[in-house]
């Protein structure tokens, strides 16, 4: 089964500091270090381990740091699909505390591909999966295609009016920006799902069944939360890709969130199948 994500790279300086600064402060960083990340990017990382390798369709920048996104993703397992933008890639500087919590900043304008850019967008038709996280509605459209599509509301510029139902909505309960219903932004979601961090979660669906779920059990210590958003929709993603009901699903993505934790950066923690005693296709 072939999975893939639609959305955005950055080029990512992580900070690890004592506490973020305020401000006038100066605080000295303990560690650091650079590399291709952003939500697509994360998301595309762990459908590749749990499904063997997936593709991405993304925009990247003409230059050196776009050339580097693109070749550490291939490393990665990923396929990239991407048109170049004459513009320099997107950066962005993620500053982690000593709590795990991830800051961000980003430069630039999200680099995204439309469904202009001479792209394999018909491949997306043979995908059991493909999450969403930024493009535009002709792309939208053509995701559409793949058996599942999970999506989430920060790629409300394709979403809004649209008429896409999307089969899962991903949203963070405690961010703002990603709240609002569907059907009153123009299109529909046949399951919401709104993450409430250690607390797990609640979903909700158009045949009125709304339910909750647990946060999984962390495999070792926190190390930084920057991607476990992310992590958590690939693996419902996948879960819903290859035929889980909605409760296995979820259980697969928080466990890949979990797993996320207590990895230091964006892809050290991420599980594989094998981690979570699955083959691949289960």
């Amino acid at each position: 089964m072939r999975f893939a994500v639609v959305g955005h790279v950055e080029w990512v300086d992580f900070l690890g500091v004592d506490h973020v600064p305020v401000a006038g402060e100066i605080v000295n960083v303990r560690d650091w270090w650079d590399e291709a990340a952003g939500g697509g990017a994360v998301a595309v990382v762990q459908l590749a381990k749990l499904a063997g390798g997936a593709t991405f369709y993304t925009a990247l920048g003409d230059d050196d740091l776009g050339r580097r996104s693109e070749a550490q993703l291939r490393s990665q397992g990923v396929e990239v699909e991407a048109a170049v933008r004459e513009r320099p890639q997107r950066r962005a500087v993620t500053f982690l505390d000593v709590r795990g919590e991830r800051t961000i900043a980003t430069i630039g304008s999200r680099l995204v591909a439309t469904a202009d850019d001479d792209l394999r967008w018909d491949r997306l038709a043979e995908m059991a999966g493909v999450y969403f996280t930024g493009a535009d509605t002709g792309a939208l459209r053509a995701a559409r295609a793949a058996r599942v599509l999970v999506a989430t509301p920060r790629a409300r510029a394709a979403l809004e009016g649209s008429g896409v139902e999307v089969d899962a909505l991903v949203r963070s309960g405690r961010d703002p920006g990603e709240q609002g219903q569907p059907e009153q932004l123009g299109y529909s979601a046949r399951v919401i799902v709104t993450t409430e961090g250690s607390r797990g979660g609640i979903y909700s669906g158009p045949d009125g069944r709304t339910g909750s779920f647990e946060s999984a059990p962390l495999p070792g210590p926190v190390a930084d939360a920057y991607g476990a958003g992310d992590s958590f929709a690939a693996g419902l993603t996948y879960g819903l890709g290859v035929g889980m009901e909605l409760d296995a699903a979820l259980a697969i993505a928080c466990r890949c969130g979990a797993g996320n934790l207590t990895g230091r950066g964006p892809y050290s923690g991420q599980p594989t199948a094998a981690d979570l005693g699955l083959k691949r296709g289960d």
